[in-house]
């Protein structure tokens, strides 16, 4: 056995040892926080997105890094209670799903140190959490759900070609809401259609308000709403009350046969581009050099139920017979 004394490869040798404990040290999974809204099919899917990206970003889960989830069940107020609560922990990193979400945790967060990536947000410039479609915010950026409405549109007048009316209700209290009433709004006229608003900001009032559009509208768009979409039962019922069928931007609402057609963006794909950012920032990029990402046409997909379209008297057109996406 060689005896090394001390000097030069002792000192080596030491600090050799000091830079794998350090090592070990820093192989330690990090935590990053998962603050959602509530849960729901489309959101439910992002977050799997989201890990599926950090995954392809060099962060396995359980090796890398570990996950804290919670969610309010849509409850707003409970909201700064689930930021504090995942700041508490340390995280490196807070993944923020939906608007309402994401604009507390800015709040909440700010001068942290903590970075914020958010999803399932629609349109983050006129919900302040960055300043330009081409840039993040200081600590924050991600990826947006904003539909190509001009699409959504075009696929309403393939579905429904006399239609001339389209309600769209909105809950006038959330900023992604109006922003998409105020894009549909402008492009509407270019596919031969009059915008009808259904300001709805009570779950309550759903019933009231749709079957308000009877006679006024010839279709209803529901729009990726945290207001409307986990009721949208309740939207369904009012509108087949009426004879007003319905385009939704979920497509889980049409494979269950709960309304008859949509046109909607992939939200694992969306959780995707947000994952793959996350994982960018992690690996120390700054967020405010990251444009906030949006869907492209080719994340969207048409959805058609037969057995719903049959409930509200549509008959698919042949234009769309061999579309490949009619389910029964």
């Amino acid at each position: 056995m060689k005896i090394f004394k001390s000097g030069p490869l002792s000192g080596l040798l030491i600090a050799g040892a000091m830079l794998g404990a350090i090592s070990t040290a820093s192989a330690e999974p990090i935590r990053v926080g998962i603050a959602n809204f509530g849960e729901h099919p489309q959101l439910n899917a992002a977050i799997a997105g989201f890990k599926e990206g950090m995954e392809s970003g060099g962060f396995a889960e359980g090796t890398d890094v570990v996950y804290s989830e919670s969610h309010t069940n849509f409850d707003a107020s409970l909201v700064p209670q689930m930021i504090a609560k995942l700041q508490a922990e340390n995280p490196k990193l807070i993944f923020t799903v939906t608007t309402p979400v994401s604009q507390i945790a800015k709040k909440a967060l700010a001068g942290s140190g903590i970075p914020i990536v958010f999803s399932a947000v629609t349109d983050p410039v006129a919900a302040k959490l960055v300043p330009s479609w081409e840039a993040g915010d200081e600590g924050m950026t991600g990826a947006s759900d904003l539909q190509d409405i001009d699409a959504v549109l075009e696929f309403t007048k393939l579905l429904l070609p006399n239609a001339k009316r389209l309600a769209l209700p909105y809950n006038p209290g959330e900023a992604n809401d109006v922003a998409l009433l105020e894009k549909v709004q402008e492009l509407a006229p270019a596919h031969f259609l009059e915008v009808v608003p259904v300001g709805i900001d009570n779950v309550n009032d759903i019933q009231q308000r749709i079957t308000s559009v009877a006679g006024k509208a010839d279709v209803i768009y529901t729009p990726a709403s945290n207001l409307i979409q986990p009721a949208i039962a309740a939207v369904s019922a009012a509108a087949r009350q009426i004879g007003v069928p319905i385009v939704n931007s979920d497509s889980s609402a049409v494979a269950n046969g709960t309304v008859p057609a949509s046109f909607s963006v992939d939200y694992a794909q969306v959780g995707l581009s947000a994952g793959i950012i996350a994982a960018e920032i992690l690996n120390g990029k700054d967020a405010a050099s990251i444009a906030p990402s949006k869907p492209s046409y080719v994340n969207h997909e048409p959805l058609i139920s037969k057995k719903a379209a049959d409930a509200f008297g549509i008959t698919i057109p042949e234009a769309l017979a061999n579309c490949g996406c009619v389910v029964e």
